[in-house]
């Protein structure tokens, strides 16, 4: 076949295949011209799920009469500028857009119009493009000092079969606000707001700069408990700085959509953020939760790629390394600094347990005394209704242990003599069903799951003799090979000094295979062909070997579960009261190891509401 010069028709159609895969991809292009054109208000309107009408405003500085037919030309942009020896450096990109194709690429496929006043200009001017054809300059109205109005009507009528591959207008109109979220929680300073199909469903108000307006931002669209649940991060290593904030363990949900990673400003997907959290909070949630986190990467522009995509969706890190171990190490630092804190919502929930009309969150719902304290995190009412641990028998009923539990009634005895109330989980009352402790606080009442709190601290006591001592291991009789892709045998062979700390030893065994000399003692009789390969598949996704990791934490778990107070167990008030000490002084341990609450607090004040004192 002869080789034939496509037509630019054509070359903008192919390309807005890649840039504008559906309505949700041309708001996102139009909202990050909005904000790199330093818009203070950005409004978006759709109609039909994006697909028939598509109207972005903003007050921005606008685009210039001169600069407007460019402004619809293929790969012409105002954000990249040549540098003194007139090369353009594709390695420092400051600005959200640069590549000069999201609006030549929607007027190839749609009907495009831009009215826009520059700033400080008296007229405002209006062009239009009609599947690729422009149409000549032309006066136009416009309702503010300056900015710009986009508005795109038809989209992809140009191109028939890609409409076929649209969703439903409703799927479209959600994903639309999706977007229109992720560029508000990147920018808390900017105001937004959405209308589909005429009808207001988004508002957010421009927010003041920094934390607390960044925090305020988050709560409007993550929900407003985050904000009562979300643990700051704002750590520095190496030039990369790491802010934000990540739910706490207990305040989790069923998957990881609300997880969301920023880098310089951008909304960014990368597999490199669910590694890094699955990693950080591997020893408080199951496998099946997910945290909520807002991250934001603050680096050097020349540390990052974000020319990886046409859709600037992804960018590739100079040293992915360094950014995970940051993001895990900050977001461990502040769970440990979170002491035994819990979400909020658990009093909410268990109060919604007493009512009949399930769960309202009272408005008095702060946690414990100075603290903030609290639990399970529901995803609606009917989960509140039915919360593990109150409105259900115990799943950890177990017959009752005679032995008395080590440690916590001498640890009560030596403790000096102050007022318990004073305490944040204040001073054990009574014990019900020999599961669950009663505790009265200054304000409250605390009611304690004795077996998942003794289980957590149990725990915690484990992983820290084994850091100290390290993790025995286990000669194997026969040194097992196992083969592997030469690319992952390599990877396994360069983290072999972090795998024998934790127990592993293995070294390379030619080009495509490891040997497996020694295994983690823990583990006892045990597969080592498929814990390697399940290391090499975690650190192929995510750079670490959480495999091992987690099969260590499984059976320190299972221990702390066997060696620790058993629901059932009848304790004593010196032993109680020893338990909540113990849990007040213990990180993390709000939560059991699979991320459900150890204890409940419930006000006063909320307690009278449910008897009509207040």
């Amino acid at each position: 076949m002869p080789i034939r010069r496509l037509p630019p028709e054509l070359i903008n159609r192919i390309a807005a295949g890649e840039v504008v895969e559906r309505p949700a991809s041309a708001v996102k292009e139009l909202v990050e011209n909005a904000l790199d054109a330093g818009a203070s208000a950005v409004e978006v309107q759709a109609d039909g799920g994006g697909l028939s009408r598509i109207l972005v405003a903003d007050d921005g500085s606008g685009i210039g009469p001169d600069e407007l037919p460019l402004a619809v030309e293929r790969h012409a942009t105002s954000k990249l500028k040549p540098g003194d020896d007139g090369d353009y450096d594709l390695l420092r990109i400051a600005t959200l857009g640069f590549r000069g194709e999201a609006l030549p690429s929607i007027g190839s496929v749609a009907r495009l119009s831009i009215a826009s006043r520059a700033r400080g200009q008296a007229d405002a001017s209006a062009i239009l493009v009609d599947a690729g054809a422009v149409a000549p300059l032309a006066p136009s109205a416009f309702p503010g000092p300056h900015g710009a109005r986009v508005e795109v009507r038809d989209l992809f009528y140009a191109t028939p079969a890609r409409l076929k591959f649209m969703k439903s207008e409703r799927a479209e109109a959600l994903a639309i606000g999706e977007e229109l979220k992720r560029q508000a929680m990147a920018h808390e300073a900017v105001s937004f707001t959405l209308d589909l199909d005429g009808r207001r469903t988004l508002r957010l108000p421009a927010e003041r700069p920094g934390p607390e307006g960044r925090l305020a931002r988050l709560s409007a669209v993550m929900g407003r408990e985050f904000s009562d649940n979300a643990l700051e991060l704002d750590q520095e290593r190496d030039g990369v700085r790491l802010t934000g904030f990540a739910g706490l363990p207990t305040y989790n949900r069923g998957n990881a959509a609300h997880q969301y990673l920023f880098v310089n400003g951008r909304p960014v997907r990368d597999r490199l953020l669910q590694g890094a959290l699955r990693a950080a909070y591997a020893d408080f949630l199951a496998r099946d939760r997910h945290p909520l986190a807002a991250l934001y990467v603050e680096l050097d522009p020349g540390l990052v790629d974000v020319n990886v995509h046409p859709a600037k969706a992804e960018v590739r890190f100079r040293d992915p390394g360094l950014v995970r171990g940051l993001i895990i190490g900050a977001l461990r630092h502040a769970l440990a600094a979170a002491g035994h804190r819990a979400s909020t919502t658990v009093s909410g929930a268990a109060l919604g347990g007493f009512r009949p009309g399930g769960w309202t969150p009272p408005p008095s719902a702060q946690g414990f005394s100075a603290w903030r304290a609290g639990g399970w995190a529901p995803n609606s009412s009917a989960a509140a209704a039915t919360l593990p641990g109150l409105a259900e028998i115990s799943a950890r009923a177990e017959p009752a242990w005679t032995p008395s539990a080590p440690g916590l009634a001498e640890e009560a005895a030596a403790a000096p003599v102050v007022d318990p109330l004073d305490f944040p989980l204040g001073a054990a009352r009574a014990q019900v069903h020999e599961t669950y402790i009663v505790a009265q606080t200054r304000d409250g009442v605390v009611i304690v799951d004795q077996h998942a709190a003794h289980e957590r601290l149990v725990y915690e006591r484990m992983k820290a003799e084994m850091a100290d001592g390290g993790v025995a291991r286990q000669a194997l009789l026969l040194p097992e090979v196992v083969e592997l892709d030469p690319a992952e045998a390599e990877r396994v062979a360069s983290r072999a000094g972090e795998l024998a700390a934790l127990g592993l030893v293995v070294e390379p065994f030619g080009p495509g295979a490891v040997l497996v000399r020694e295994v983690p003692a823990l583990l006892g009789e045990t597969d080592a062909a498929g814990l390697v390969r399940d290391i090499a598949d975690d650190l192929a996704e995510n750079g670490q070997a959480l495999a091992l990791k987690e099969r260590l934490e499984d059976v320190c778990s299972t221990m702390a579960c066997h060696g620790s107070v058993r629901a059932g167990r009848r304790l004593s008030a010196p032993e109680m009261n020893a338990l909540l000490r113990q849990m007040e002084a213990t990180p993390h341990s709000g939560q059991c190891n699979h991320g459900r609450p150890t204890y409940v607090e419930l006000k006063l004040a909320d307690i009278e509401r449910l008897f009509g004192r207040r």
